[in-house]
């Protein structure tokens, strides 16, 4: 991972694009869609974060096979930001793993996040992604460089086989390669149990393991201390809740306590 992120055990940040075109909080204005991810993309990459993932997290209820008007979106608004991103970047389009890879095709992302493999049961139904078809996809695009971040447990919903975590890890790790396993807690900001992050590192060999959900700058010495990195969204943002914009003072506390951490 050094290569790439600058550091052995990175965080990165999540960037929440607000709800896009077709989406039923779209505002009507890409360019204030923009706007806002300019402003909390500076004071992610000037709180010193190791790189940005942009997600379109307020696309609420997820779509299992996005609009195309989404991925459009989303590459017009990393388009326009390209010339300031200093940090390695990545995409998830939440829900659709061919777009992520798709849009990571057209974008130059240098990673992928997403629930790429199992079924799982929610409020959106059955979601079974084909991972035969997404690294078949990959592949096709020229993309062997692409680093896929696999997460295993879906946030809010139930992966319907039962298996305990380390189980699944060690299955997706022999027949996926996965370049790192994400550990998640039942939604965005969730925390994470680290015994069950320690459990899936105890059988992930030289997989990375990363904490998915549920950091701050008071428990990330810890989850750091069990996990190879850390995915980071809501707690660097204004009072810590989930639908607020990034705080730039946050996000220096948080990766002051990150980097004397590593």
């Amino acid at each position: 991972m050094k290569p790439l992120f600058g550091s052995n055990k990175p965080v990165i940040a999540l960037l929440h694009l607000a709800a896009l075109p077709g989406d039923p909080a779209f505002c009507g204005d890409m360019k204030s869609v923009t706007e806002a991810a300019r402003q909390d993309l500076v004071a992610l990459q000037e709180g010193g974060v190791d790189a940005v993932l942009f997600s379109n997290e307020f696309s609420l209820p997820y779509q299992s096979k996005v609009d195309g008007v989404i991925v459009a979106a989303m590459a017009r608004v990393i388009a326009e930001l390209l010339p300031l991103i200093t940090v390695p970047y990545g995409v998830h389009v939440i829900a659709d793993q061919p777009a992520t890879i798709e849009l990571a095709a057209a974008a130059g992302a240098s990673f992928v996040r997403s629930v790429f493999t199992g079924v799982y049961a929610g409020e959106g139904g059955l979601r079974a992604p084909d991972i035969a078809a997404i690294v078949r996809r990959k592949n096709e695009l020229g993309m062997k460089d692409l680093l896929m971040y696999y997460m295993i447990n879906a946030e809010s919903d139930g992966d319907v086989s039962a298996r305990p975590l380390p189980q699944i890890a060690k299955a997706v790790i022999f027949k996926c390669a996965p370049d790192g396993i994400c550990i998640s807690g039942m939604q965005a900001g969730s925390g994470v149990d680290s015994e069950l992050i320690a459990s899936v590192r105890k059988v992930s060999g030289s997989t990375p393991v990363f904490c998915n959900t549920g950091c701050t700058e008071h428990n990330i010495a810890e989850k750091l201390s069990y996990s190879d990195g850390a995915f980071v969204g809501t707690a660097f943002k204004v009072d810590g809740k989930f639908e607020n914009a990034v705080d730039g003072e946050r996000v220096k506390r948080f990766m002051a306590a990150a980097k004397a951490a590593r």
